[in-house]
């Protein structure tokens, strides 16, 4: 085992970098490009320590691995750090797309580039410290602290309605996170310990796993967002920079659906079994309901921004289906989801970089002028589809495959989203990349530069391959995903055979 704190290297590591940058000095140009470098070489050396981990992890063992354990509090909450096959796989995709977001800006944003970079790498910090926490404390002040430099990001150097977009973002997730702040002083009072591990072997009372998962819920349904808590995320799309969206999609969502693996299943089974239901019919209408509303829209961020929504969709009827295939697809879905919509946020900032609108109307045959582009645009818009031989493909299959052993008519119904989304995506590429070229703003737009190559075809690379071979992702989170299972339906089954002999 590694003997120095890996993972409060990986974490803290950014923070080191933004105060690089804030130090930095020189004249107004020498300092963005400064800044620019500074970052960009920070989020790649927490990228190749973060590679340690998963070169050192042992996916065989359900237990957390790479622990860190301090004193910190009077009161017994300790800093207390580990990832195991579920938190792993999220930290690498954190890491692994913030080097991008950062190429991606470099010649996007021109104005407080410093200040620009000092959030952005604040905000990995932040991310990585919410998927490695095992102390709820210190889980809910990276969770709630990644709130304020994403707000910045959005509020500052967003568009035209950018401080109504942060502040909706800011309101709608604080106010279900206040919630889950009582409900951790509640299970603090139960067990006596904020420690994660111990609090899921600590036998929670019935009306407090109800009233504790409704807390927990009320946050992580906000922040995924489900329906009917999900108008911020379309706002707060369409005003981010893209670096911001890139963000936004790919990492901050999937807190949500961490929490509910994190907390939700393993902390309050019972609960979450009769809960069950509730999630299927409101995962369900997210899938058809913003399918269709995706159908309408004509911003291309906020199309993807609806299909986001639906997509996250499958994400929480796979993980409260309680099954194997279920809980193992939604993992995977999320890390898919990840590559996938930030590729896509990307496509759409490269052609919003040359012409400045992102309305789908002042487009059209760009595959005359652009055909990289309309290449790679095509790659993501497949695997935002779910075509087979793409990510997107193996998550969707493999969250209905586990619901469908549960409830027969949500996987029906969830399916209509592949078709559904097809429909949006489809509609969406056709109207963008075909067709006549006859828009005279249209004839200058150059094809894919070097710097734009160098963020999408490593994505590209991913896609495919964990849509042809998606076995290290699956084989890293399968023992954790199995013992999660198991506890899980060992409790439910435990209440039931007690309610039988009753």
């Amino acid at each position: 085992m590694t003997t120095w704190p890996i993972l409060s290297v990986t974490t803290f590591l950014p923070v080191v970098g933004a105060l690089i940058v804030y130090l930095s000095r020189g004249d107004d140009e020498a300092a963005k490009r400064n800044s620019r470098w500074i970052a960009l070489w920070t989020t790649l050396i927490t990228f190749a320590v973060s590679v340690l981990l998963v070169m050192r992890f042992d996916p065989s063992s359900a237990d957390f691995q790479f622990v860190e354990k301090a004193s910190w509090l009077a009161t017994g909450i300790t800093y207390h750090m580990g990832v195991d096959g579920i938190s792993l796989p999220f930290v690498i995709l954190t890491t692994a797309l913030m080097p991008f977001c950062i190429i991606a800006s470099w010649k996007a944003i021109t104005n407080r580039v410093r200040e620009y970079m000092m959030a952005f790498l604040i905000l990995e910090t932040l991310m990585v410290g919410t998927f490695c926490a095992l102390d709820l404390v210190l889980f809910y002040l990276f969770f709630e602290g990644g709130l304020i430099p994403m707000f910045l990001i959005i509020g500052v150097w967003g568009g035209p309605r950018r401080v109504y977009a942060s502040f909706k973002f800011f309101l709608y997730t604080l106010l279900g996170s206040v919630l889950m702040l009582l409900a951790i002083m509640a299970l603090y009072w139960n067990g006596g310990t904020t420690d994660i591990p111990a609090l899921m072997h600590t036998a929670v009372p019935r009306s407090l796993q109800t009233w504790a998962w409704l807390a927990f819920f009320a946050s992580f349904a906000v922040k995924m967002p489900m329906w009917p808590v999900h108008t911020w995320l379309p706002d707060a799309h369409v005003e981010a920079p893209t670096a911001g969206s890139v963000v936004l999609a790919a990492i901050l969502l999937k807190m949500g659906g961490y929490g509910f693996l994190r907390f939700s299943l393993p902390m309050f089974p019972l609960a979450s079994h009769d809960f069950a239901p509730l999630i299927f019919t409101l995962s369900t209408i997210a899938i058809i309901y913003t399918s269709l509303v995706a159908l309408m829209q004509e911003d291309m961020k906020k199309l993807i921004a609806y299909s986001s929504v639906a997509h996250m969709g499958f994400v929480t009827m796979g993980i409260f289906a309680g099954t194997m295939q279920g809980v193992a697809g939604g993992v995977f879905q999320m890390i898919s989801h990840g590559i996938v919509s930030g590729a896509l946020f990307l496509c759409v900032g490269i052609v919003y970089d040359r012409l400045h609108t992102r309305e789908i109307a002042a487009y059209g045959g760009l595959v005359n002028r652009m055909p990289l582009y309309a290449m790679t645009f095509m790659v993501f818009t497949m695997a935002n589809v779910g075509l087979p031989g793409t990510s997107g493909f193996v998550g969707e299959f493999m969250t209905l495959l586990g619901t469908f052993k549960v409830s027969i008519p949500t996987a029906f119904f969830a399916s209509f989203g592949v078709i559904l989304s097809a429909c949006y995506a489809l509609w969406l590429y056709r109207k963008v990349v075909f067709g006549a070229l006859v828009k005279p703003s249209l004839m200058s737009m150059k094809d894919l530069t070097l710097r734009e190559c160098v963020t999408l075809f490593p994505m590209i690379a991913l896609t495919i391959l964990f849509g042809v071979y998606p076995k290290p992702v699956l084989d890293m989170s399968a023992a954790s995903v199995q013992q999660l299972v198991n506890n899980y339906n060992s409790a439910v089954t435990a209440v039931k055979a007690a309610a039988l002999l009753q």
